[in-house]
């Protein structure tokens, strides 16, 4: 009967330890890339970012001297991202609607999401 308890327990232990384990090593939905986009995703948002939007907001997204925002406080509204770059804005931003398609402007999203001050 203590043999089975023994086995029983260090089974369990050895459970718990791989659970434990696991949950240090994955990154919670909240520290995750893209706040809804994958890893992918937020490599091909930067990639797009760096060609259409670093010379006016900055490879950092910031960019001092101008008008443009820090990208990086921009608020978690994916709707109002999509229509600003979509549209324009205040006649300061150029509307991007006829020069990035849909999956670009979500890659975007999801890099410039993945850059949020918290």
């Amino acid at each position: 009967m203590t043999k089975r308890v023994s086995k029983w327990t260090a089974a369990h232990f050895a459970a718990v330890a791989v659970m434990a384990i696991a949950q240090l090593t994955t990154p919670s939905a909240a520290q995750q890339p893209g706040a809804g986009g994958d890893q992918a995703q937020v490599d091909q948002g930067k990639v797009t970012y760096a060609q259409k939007c670093s010379h006016c907001h900055g490879p950092n997204m910031i960019n001092s001297g101008t008008i443009t925002p820090d990208l990086r406080g921009f608020p978690d509204d994916r709707t109002r991202f999509v229509t600003t770059v979509k549209q324009g804005k205040n006649g300061k931003m150029p509307p991007w609607g006829d020069i990035l398609s849909e999956q670009e402007i979500a890659d975007i999203w999801a890099f410039v999401s993945s850059r949020r001050n918290p």
